[in-house]
Parts: structure tokens; C-alpha cells; sequence
């Protein structure tokens, strides 16, 4: 018994230290080619009204409700949403947008609170346009102890996946 219980506690520990090592940082990203022009791209990215057509969140809760505030479109843009268990609480605030780039700060409030960064890119390629969508932020210790179970990179990666062939639909439409 003795034995069993001391294995336990190595065992915990060893997943406690494992744990701990891991980056306090995360980023997560995905790109596509899409056959447009960044000036076709951009508004469909800096504008939240439009979000509702490639987003892969807003098939996931039909009945979630949006609150769009701030600016009609660029920084200062809000996006505010309450939804089911799939997409959760959370808030969207455009703070940069350029040609090239536009960045959201992301609140999520439930089903847990995270405070991120989006970031999309917009490089011309070839006879296209290379859009990459990246979420960084902080990962405090339980983030790093639970990604041990769930990895980000397959709960949010297909999605994003997902909602960058939805914008290519979009823009080459």
C-alpha cells in the first residue's frame, strides 16, 4: 500500500513538474492561398458584420446572440457574443488595422476566461493573396497542465482551418 501510494505521488509530481516546464506562451496559426487581392480580403476580416458568413463559429450556435459595437469597421470595431457551449461568452476589439495586417484583441469569458491575441496577415503571393490567422497569449499554469490532456492545436486548428476556407469561398466567390 505504502508503495502504491508513493508511485501516486511520483506520478502527480512528475505531471506537476512537466507541467510547470512547458511555455507560458502559446501560438497557435494556420494559412491559406487565396486567388484575391488583400484589398478584396481585408473587409471581409475588418468588418464583424461580415463575420457571420465565414466564421466557423456561427454555424456552431445559430441562436447566438451579437452585439457589434464601436466602429462600423477597422480598429475599434466590438464584437460581443453570448453562446451556447461550443462558442461560449466573449468579446472581439479590432486594435490594429492595416493593409497588411489586422490584429483583434479576444476576451473569452466563458466557459473559461482568456485573454488572446488574433492576428491575420495578408501577403500577396503569386497571383494571390497568403492569409494567415494566429492566436497567441499568456498560458498560465492550469492552461499548461490541461494542455498536457487537450491539445490546442486539434480543438481550435481545425476550425481555424475551417474558417479560412470559408473566407477563400468568400473572397474568390
Amino acid at each position: 500500500m505504502l508503495y502504491a501510494l508513493a508511485a501516486v505521488l511520483v506520478a502527480v509530481t512528475g505531471l506537476l513538474a512537466t507541467a510547470w516546464a512547458r511555455p507560458d506562451h502559446f501560438r497557435l496559426e494556420r494559412s491559406t492561398l487565396i486567388a484575391a487581392a488583400p484589398e478584396t480580403i481585408r473587409p471581409l476580416i475588418a468588418d464583424f458584420r461580415v463575420w457571420r458568413y465565414w466564421s466557423p463559429w456561427e454555424a456552431k450556435d445559430p441562436g447566438m446572440k451579437r452585439t457589434l459595437s464601436g466602429a462600423e469597421a477597422g480598429v475599434g470595431a466590438v464584437y460581443g457574443w453570448e453562446g451556447n457551449g461550443q462558442v461560449g461568452t466573449g468579446r472581439m476589439e479590432i486594435v490594429e488595422d492595416t493593409p497588411r495586417q489586422i490584429a483583434i484583441k479576444l476576451d473569452f469569458l466563458k466557459p473559461f476566461e482568456a485573454h488572446n491575441l488574433a492576428e491575420f496577415t495578408l501577403v500577396p503571393e503569386g497571383a494571390g493573396t497568403r492569409v494567415t490567422w494566429a492566436m497567441s497569449g499568456p498560458q498560465p499554469f492550469i492552461a499548461r497542465l490541461m494542455t498536457m490532456v487537450f491539445s490546442m492545436e486539434r480543438m481550435v486548428g481545425p476550425d481555424f482551418e475551417a474558417g479560412l476556407a470559408n473566407l477563400k469561398r468568400q473572397a474568390e466567390g
